[in-house]
């Protein structure tokens, strides 16, 4: 069964990861989708990984070059393919970057480049799309938090501020859109096989896996099928909500 079929989507930080399956994921249920990312090898690579997966003729695949946390960028790049598609039905939030360190000795311009591209970001592509979604009276905006949007984790105040701002973010954002039918919700991972732990040393995996009730580390597709669930028609009367994709770690 295609889930999006004929639907139009943006993902930011779609080049690898989360994002990159999130992308193959809706391109399989019949999406056209377009990614934004940093990295135009990446992008090339990620775009001709759709085509492979695509399922009927009307869908395109398009990537944009472009800094989320740039509002003039967000702005033309959307512009660009609002002309091109006429519309976009589902906003995928899913930028994202660290740079850990304890508070005492974090550099500001570390604070500054995590909330930028975590939550600026956020601001940045809603703001250029509400008025269109609005005008549609339709759509679906999904954000990427974390878990640690809930409950803080030592070394990383500037991440997990950045990722509490996204859930304010969307409670906010979904009581001003409700009336207009665009839905707004947020997916909060745990922890996920992707770059980022793949850093990890077999000390700090470790310790991670004793905070996890289900004993293992996530994949992306697992996060992949709960954004599927919330972009589709399946989730038309859910708004404001924060789902958990965590193995048990939030209770």
């Amino acid at each position: 069964m295609q889930l999006l079929k004929g639907k139009t989507v943006l993902i930011t930080g779609g080049t690898a990861g989360i994002g990159k399956q999130i992308a193959l994921s809706f391109a399989e249920h019949g999406a056209s989708v377009a990614i934004f990312g940093t990295n135009a090898e990446r992008a090339e690579q990620v775009v001709a990984e759709l085509k492979e997966k695509q399922v009927s003729d009307d869908q395109q695949f398009l990537a944009e070059i472009v800094n989320v946390s740039d509002k003039e960028m967000i702005g033309k790049a959307i512009e660009d393919i609002l002309a091109h598609w006429g519309r976009i039905d589902v906003l995928i939030n899913n930028a994202g970057i660290t740079r850990d360190g304890l508070l005492m000795r974090m550099p500001e311009e570390h604070w500054d480049e995590v909330i930028d591209v975590n939550l600026k970001s956020v601001f940045n592509t809603c703001q250029a799309l509400v008025r269109p979604m609005m005008k549609a009276r339709a759509g679906k905006i999904i954000n990427i938090s974390s878990v640690v949007g809930l409950t803080g984790n030592a070394g990383q105040v500037n991440y997990s501020a950045s990722k509490s701002g996204v859930i304010g973010f969307t409670k906010s954002l979904a009581q001003e859109l409700a009336t207009r039918g665009i839905c707004v919700n947020c997916i909060a991972p745990g922890f996920i096989e992707t770059r980022m732990t793949e850093a990890l040393n077999d000390t700090q995996r470790e310790g991670i896996l004793k905070k996890i009730p289900m004993g293992r580390i996530g994949k992306p597709e697992e996060i992949a099928n709960a954004a599927l669930f919330l972009a589709s028609d399946m989730s038309h009367y859910m708004t404001g909500q924060v789902l958990t994709v965590d193995g048990g770690m939030v209770m």
